[in-house]
């Protein structure tokens, strides 16, 4: 029988395919009829220290191969998470992982910080495509320093495994992805949505009220392949791919390319229990080619 199993930093995995934060709820929608069980991990919704409403209506549009949203990280924050959501979760047979947002570096460590100490809580992911409210608004993953700012912080205060979500919005990926591995990342994530916009020709006015938003599902995929496999090269620690990933053979390209893991994001939306389908394509591959462990393909593109 084929293995499955992949480790990311102190965290062992059944298998390599996650659900990403945003598009998988807490779990708690799809206990009903899936076993949770069955996947990697989830990502949980991002969680910031305080409540935010998120963005104004609407807030998501669909576009050729794909989705914009601009959801603005609505969530209740990280002490309704800790009190209310974590009782539920816990007892959940797959891994549970936090993303974590913000607006300052304070914001990030004080939110990190609540989390230490939930056993089933192994993990968290920072999403650093977060405007930083003190450096006039850009994103703190748009700057080398400011990455490794934050990266450093919440490395200082949270003694789990830690992942760094990289946004594809720069000019090389690669200069973030080793900022944030020689802060103290265990992994990189990558990649987080782009910045497009959609326009009603009719109305003449944005499909969002926030004028852009972010880009995700199968028409990302091209360009989040090749920045895995560029990521790949450049650091040490295990990359976590994502971007449009739909079937087993979507997951096993990411693989080829370099990807430790896997997240599954805009596809949950089309079929919830696209990941577990995933997850048997990958083992039947193995099976089919002899591979002992899926380990084996992780960076296993052959150029020549």
């Amino acid at each position: 029988m084929a293995r499955l199993e992949i480790t990311i930093g102190s965290m062992k995995l059944r298998n390599p395919v996650m659900t990403a934060s945003g598009t998988f709820g807490y779990g708690t929608e799809y206990t009903d009829f899936m076993d949770l069980g069955r996947i990697g991990g989830i990502f949980v919704k991002g969680t910031t220290l305080e409540p935010r409403q998120g963005n104004d209506y609407p807030r998501m549009a669909e576009t050729p191969s794909g989705m914009l949203n601009a959801v603005g990280l609505q969530n209740k924050g990280v002490d309704y998470f800790v009190e209310q959501i974590y009782p539920v979760i816990k007892d959940y047979n797959t891994h549970m992982i936090v993303n974590v947002s913000g607006s300052t570096v304070e914001d990030y460590v004080a939110c990190s910080e609540k989390l230490v100490g939930l056993e089933k809580i192994p993990a968290i992911e920072l999403n650093i495509s977060c405007p930083n409210v003190k450096e006039g608004g850009m994103a703190f993953g748009t700057s080398c320093s400011s990455a490794a700012q934050v990266t450093r912080a919440v490395r200082d205060v949270f003694p789990g495994t830690l992942i760094v979500k990289l946004t594809p919005n720069v000019t090389d990926i690669t200069e973030i992805a080793r900022a944030v591995e020689a802060e103290g990342a265990d992994s990189v994530s990558l990649v987080n949505t782009f910045l497009g916009m959609a326009i009603d020709a009719e109305s003449r006015r944005p499909k969002l009220s926030t004028v852009t938003g972010g880009l995700s599902g199968p028409c990302i995929k091209p360009i989040a392949l090749r920045m895995v496999w560029q990521v790949y090269h450049a650091v040490s620690i295990p990359v976590i791919g994502m971007g449009g990933i739909c079937n087993w053979q979507d997951a096993i390209e990411f693989i080829l390319a370099g990807a430790t893991a896997l997240q599954v994001g805009t596809c949950n939306f089309i079929d919830p229990s696209a990941s577990v389908k995933i997850v048997e394509g990958i083992e039947e591959y193995l099976l089919r080619h002899q591979i002992d462990s899926v380990t084996e393909l992780i960076g296993a593109l052959e150029i020549s």
